[in-house]
């Protein structure tokens, strides 16, 4: 009798490499480290099948509409309509929410009313509303897993070809957090690289004096590059509310006609305004604020001027500070090609 030794291939288990997040100087000076995660990390893989997977109309119920088509990277991502259109023809009744510096969201509630807490939980959201993608994740995991890519991709980056909700929310979750917004006009002011105008100064100073714009509060400063605080407000928009923003998750009447703040970077690109779009131009942002407030019982206590109907801006100083507020357009942003598809 003669014994032989059967060698077997046994595939060595592969090993994403660590993603390395480009932090933009002004943020490693202002602010501190991004939020990412334990259970999530950033990895190549993942970022790359995140960003696959953000761009793919499978998603959707009937293969035309993927995350980008409400999120689009020309836009900031997020739309230029007034209210995006699901895939059966069904409008919603707020705007998408530009896409920015989400890593740094502290609060890590989503969305206008903060119904989603963390970011992996708002990327499963959309899929199955039905006045959006109007899918099911069975339908999706079953297009996925019949795509000869996708299960290598995914024992790429998360060690398994089993494809499930979870792990496609955390592939997108992982491709939202790199989308970092940091070298603006204003960005490189403030490090010392370029020179704003007498006119953007102005608008600056109107912009952060407690007695003229008082925006600061609750849109960031020159010591918040964010340019939002992420938190919710009640900020003068109607006396009574058809969309109760984030009473309705809390169930607390105090929060009734509260949206979170967006941020302010790159408002060339995210027109419409506010959360139900009701602003086609910035000049209507300002001059809501300036002479458009309304009273309501929980209106923020922010809104100092609300019996005035605003902070009553010149011309001059609305002029100024819709310049300054120009100058937070990170065209590098716009136009980076690792964010595009």
């Amino acid at each position: 009798m003669s014994c032989s030794n059967q060698e077997t291939d046994i595939e060595e288990e592969y090993i994403p490499v660590p993603f390395s997040l480009k932090v933009p100087e002004l943020f490693q000076q202002k602010l501190i480290d991004p939020l990412i995660p334990n259970n999530n990390p950033l990895t190549e893989e993942g970022v790359a099948l995140g960003k696959k997977l953000f761009f793919d109309k499978k998603l959707s119920g009937n293969n035309t509409q993927a995350c980008a088509t409400c999120h689009k990277p020309q836009n900031s991502f997020t739309d230029d309509t007034r209210f995006s259109e699901g895939v059966e023809g069904v409008f919603g009744v707020r705007n998408s929410m530009p896409l920015i510096n989400l890593a740094w969201n502290f609060s890590d509630k989503f969305a206008w009313d903060g119904k989603e807490l963390g970011l992996e939980r708002q990327a499963l959201e959309p899929v199955t509303n039905p006045i959006e993608m109007h899918s099911n994740w069975s339908n999706v995991v079953s297009k996925l897993e019949q795509d000869p890519e996708y299960p290598i991709l995914f024992s790429r980056a998360f060690g398994t070809t089993l494809i499930d909700s979870i792990l496609v929310a955390k592939a997108i979750a992982q491709f939202e957090r790199i989308l970092i917004s940091g070298n603006s006009k204003f960005d490189q002011y403030l490090l010392g690289n370029a020179t704003l105008s007498l006119q953007e100064l102005n608008g600056f100073a109107v912009f952060m004096d407690e007695e003229k714009g008082d925006c600061f509060h609750c849109h960031g400063s020159d010591n918040n590059p964010l340019w939002t605080d992420n938190e919710f407000h009640n900020n003068g928009l109607d006396a009574s509310f058809n969309d109760l923003g984030l009473g309705t998750v809390t169930g607390d009447p105090n929060d009734n006609g509260k949206f979170r703040s967006p941020t302010l970077r790159n408002l060339t690109f995210t027109a419409p305004y506010m959360h139900d779009g009701r602003f086609a131009t910035l000049e209507e942002v300002i001059n809501h604020y300036s002479e458009g407030l309304q009273f309501s019982p929980t209106i923020d206590p922010l809104m100092k001027k609300v019996s005035q109907g605003g902070v009553q801006l010149s011309v001059e100083e609305k002029i100024s500070l819709k310049a300054f507020l120009l100058t937070l357009t990170d065209f590098q942003f716009i136009n980076n090609p690792d964010f595009r598809n």
